[in-house]
């Protein structure tokens, strides 16, 4: 596997996820890995005919999880050269069928493609998990759940009040099924896991979300699917989300 980084940043993390990630798999492109200063964009991958590109953040390659996130995008250039449904199909298409004779919010509309990355992280990670330790991400996951949900009503305060922070509740509800679904189809959480509460209060806070139902659609998504699969399952979580919004109206997703 051939590496190249540039920028203002370490070359440790990227050399160490590789010599991870060559311990059971291989890319047959180049990747070119670029460290950024915008610490806004922390990953983000980017795939051509010959080569592939990890754009990284200076702030997220110094962090901890900088091997981690370089793993991570690996395991994606992985199902991009294999041209896994998950990452190769148009997601034109999927919100065509799923969205035809609805409107949707802006903001909705962003969230259907979040989860359509879920799908593709579910994936992806099927490969990271399988060469690299868990502990990291388990911690990362919780971290993550418990920030959108720390700004909890004080005593006093009338029922009904959002539970979650900053974030969307709705979609805050969904991360925390997709957290759930990925660290139990790797088994790396125990039942009594603190993330389960945080789950819960996320879904207190966004009742028209089935969480449990969420995070079983992610949990069982078939290890090789084939096109049709894929295509279906993606337009039934998209329809299932959509669906459940109280407020439809907006620019329409043609």
């Amino acid at each position: 596997m051939e590496l190249r980084v540039t920028g203002p940043g370490p070359s440790a993390p990227f050399l160490g996820a590789r010599d991870v990630f060559e311990t059971a798999h291989d890319l047959d492109h180049p990747v070119h890995v670029r460290v950024r200063e915008n610490p806004d964009e922390r990953t983000w991958a980017g795939h051509y005919d010959d080569h592939h590109v990890l754009n990284i953040s200076r702030q997220a390659a110094t962090s901890v999880m900088a091997r981690e996130l370089a793993l991570h995008e690996f395991a994606h250039m992985r199902r991009h050269e294999d041209a896994h449904p998950s990452h190769v199909l148009s997601m034109d298409e999927v919100l065509f069928l799923a969205l035809t004779g609805r409107e949707v919010e802006r903001r909705v509309l962003a969230h259907c493609y979040q989860i359509a990355n879920h799908v593709k992280d579910i994936y992806a990670d099927d490969i990271t998990l399988s060469v690299g330790p868990t502990d990291k991400l388990v911690t990362f996951l919780e971290s993550e759940l418990a920030a959108a949900v720390a700004d909890r009503p004080t005593p006093g305060q009338p029922s009904g009040q959002r539970l979650t922070a900053g974030a969307d509740p709705s979609m805050t509800a969904v991360n925390a099924a997709f957290a759930l679904a990925l660290l139990e189809r790797h088994d790396a959480v125990p039942g009594d896991h603190r993330i389960y509460d945080l789950a819960h209060a996320a879904g207190e806070d966004a009742p028209e979300i089935d969480v449990d139902g969420f995070r079983e659609r992610f949990g069982a998504l078939a290890r090789d699917p084939d096109e049709s699969d894929c295509r279906r399952g993606l337009v039934d979580a998209i329809r299932t989300y959509v669906d459940a919004q109280e407020t439809t109206t907006g620019p329409a997703a043609d």
